[in-house]
């Protein structure tokens, strides 16, 4: 089947965020500072995480997890929606489209686990913080990192594949920047009413799991904080505060794109920008500007240089 949709349709072609010209010159210069500044601020982290041995702790190496993935699916749509920019025609072949719809659901897939992850690691160090070293070691750490991985590899595989099933063989014209499921599917040529309950039961399981056992953490860990002294769970409340905002950030555009979708053009283009343009941007901000060990690291660093 994948034959045959390639030898029929062997390219599809975006309208990207808009149809003016003037407009989308203006937003050039926009969108490849944004990119820069996601890349910049994303490995910036990683390396200090691995430079300073003061942040080589579970949270941290987690954090650097987080921001590589982020760095990744930021890549996947943004340098393409930049140079589509200043393009007339913004055409993507058949396996390019593919790709970025695996890649997507890959990396995203990957951060929601990761990011139940570094729920689960606040929750051990601070309801459990005596057995904290002996919970979160190193293997542990690397082992629950890999599962965040596969668990994403294998969700972003189980949304390719059923894509691939579909006959492409009339439009397409996709109204987006980027190859997104529920827009792709629409181009195919057949009802894909069923088709689409059952990825959207693939990304709803998944994604749905992963904010039920955030908020459960997270109250869990709030309730726990309140139990405790103001002087000894500041930081833990800041770092806490931080890791929420992150995960509605992240899940926000996620649940209104696939498991409440608006169905109005402008809204759906808004939410696809934020989720993979301006989230990943702004996860490294906010740990850098609400984390005090990061501050920390980061004024060392300039006093070397």
């Amino acid at each position: 089947m994948a034959e045959a949709n390639q030898s029929v349709v062997s390219e599809f072609i975006f309208q990207g965020l808009c149809t003016s010209k003037e407009l989308q010159i203006f937003l050039l210069l926009p969108f490849s500072i944004l990119y820069l500044m996601t890349v910049v601020g994303n490995i910036f982290v990683v390396i200090l995480i691995i430079i300073d041995h003061h942040l080589h702790s579970p949270m941290y190496f987690l954090l650097a997890n987080l921001s590589f993935i982020d760095f990744c699916l930021s890549s996947v749509t943004t340098p393409k929606l930049t140079t589509d920019l200043l393009k007339e025609n913004k055409t993507v072949s058949f396996e390019g489209c593919m790709s970025q719809i695996l890649c997507v659901h890959f990396f995203g897939g990957g951060e929601m686990v990761l990011l139940v992850t570094m729920a689960y690691d606040r929750y051990v160090a601070i309801c459990r913080p005596r057995h904290y070293s002996s919970i979160m070691d190193r293997q542990k750490c690397i082992c629950l990192v890999l599962i965040s991985w596969v668990i994403g590899f294998v969700h972003g595989m189980s949304q390719l594949i059923l894509i691939l099933e579909l006959p492409f063989c009339g439009p397409r014209i996709i109204d987006s920047f980027f190859c997104d499921i529920p827009l792709v599917m629409k181009l195919a040529c057949m009802n894909t009413d069923t088709l689409g309950i059952v990825i959207n039961a693939d990304s709803g399981v998944l994604a749905t799991s992963c904010f039920i056992l955030l908020l459960i953490s997270y109250t869990y860990i709030l309730l726990t904080i309140q139990l405790k002294s103001k002087d000894s769970t500041s930081k833990a409340l800041s770092t806490c505060t931080s890791h929420i905002i992150v995960v509605v950030l992240f899940f926000g555009p996620c649940i209104f794109i696939y498991l409440w979708p608006v169905n109005i053009t402008w809204v759906d283009k808004f939410l696809a920008v934020f989720y993979t343009v301006i989230t990943p941007l702004l996860n490294p901000a906010i740990y850098t500007l609400r984390n005090k060990d990061i501050r920390n690291a980061i004024k060392k660093l300039k006093i070397h240089i």
